[in-house]
């Protein structure tokens, strides 16, 4: 009897594959003219965003130099990096965490205070303003770094220098490009002013969105100033906007590190001041031609971005019941 029930088993799952691979044709054939116009996207997202993510994570596992065939290792990278790549403990990766933290957190809370204000003006004002704080971000980065290379020139007639001899808080120029301990802070400063672009209009759009009638009720029901407004009815009703703003914020910040290499001028800042887990990414591939270990460290910011996209959607997304 055994015998007969495994294959009526058996026979009973290879019809049930058989049907579901039938309806799956059956399904695309139905659907033809939609993936059709999702052809493009998808054959675009496969190549150049599916195939090199895959192929990061096999060379993660390699030894490879561009030169001989990659040479599977193990896990040998991912031990290196928590017990031998000092940089990256050392500078790289409490560098990012607190690039991330202001340029991340505080960064977003800037924007949305910044066009939460703009949203307070007349409109004809409000499309002016806006379109000051956002024309930064149109700007090619090497354009903007140019004019914060002035700003902060180490000589007498750099702008800060020259603003601080004028008023006699410093009595000789400050290089503040080539000090270490400023370097940083000035990382932020510069990305944060550059940060303010889509999310920023997003959240501009978002004020639109909300029922006005909102506010009438939420005053009858006894809120009595604009932070509560702003707590209780506007962030709630624009959580869409606030999410598609973090989303840019956190792609923003994790991908920052050209700002480095453009501020000061090489391809290491200053004594590691300000070198982020990308700079390390890029020192590994093109400086030293470890195209494995580089690939390694592109895939733990992978997670790490992965993780800091689910905090947003924990945080931002609509629940049931909203």
């Amino acid at each position: 009897m055994k015998p007969n029930v495994m294959t009526t088993k058996r026979t009973v799952q290879s019809r049930l594959s058989v049907f579901s691979i039938h309806k799956l044709v059956s399904t695309l054939y139905q659907q033809r003219l939609s993936f059709l116009f999702l052809a493009p996207f998808l054959i675009c997202f496969t190549f150049f965003i599916l195939v090199p993510v895959f192929m990061a994570m096999f060379m993660s596992f390699t030894s490879y130099d561009a030169f001989q065939s990659p040479k599977f290792i193990g896990f040998s990278n991912f031990i290196s990096l928590l017990t031998q790549d000092q940089i990256f403990m050392k500078y790289a990766l409490p560098n990012t965490i607190k690039f991330a933290f202001f340029v991340g957190p505080i960064g977003y809370l800037l924007t949305f205070f910044v066009a939460w204000l703009i949203y307070q003006m007349p409109k004809s004002i409000r499309d002016i303003v806006s379109l000051a704080f956002y024309a930064p971000s149109m700007v090619g980065g090497v354009a903007l770094t140019v004019v914060w290379q002035a700003a902060f020139s180490g000589d007498y007639v750099g702008y800060l220098n020259n603003f601080l001899l004028n008023l006699g808080f410093i009595q000789s120029p400050v290089l503040w490009l080539q000090t270490p301990t400023y370097f940083l802070n000035i990382m932020i400063i510069v990305t944060i002013w550059m940060s303010f672009g889509v999310g920023f209009l997003a959240m501009l759009a978002g004020f639109d969105t909300v029922n006005k009638e909102l506010y009438e009720a939420g005053r009858i029901d006894g809120i009595s100033n604009r932070l509560q407004e702003v707590y209780y009815i506007t962030v709630p009703s624009m959580k869409p906007q606030m999410l598609f703003s973090s989303v840019m914020a956190i792609v923003g910040t994790l991908k920052a590190g050209a700002i480095s290499t453009q501020l000061s001028g090489a391809q290491i800042s200053p004594q590691y001041s300000g070198h982020l887990i990308l700079n390390h990414i890029d020192d590994y591939a093109f400086l030293r031609y470890e195209l494995g270990y580089a690939s390694m460290v592109s895939f733990v910011l992978l997670i790490i971005s992965y993780f800091a996209m689910k905090l947003s959607y924990r945080l931002f997304s609509h629940k049931e019941g909203e």
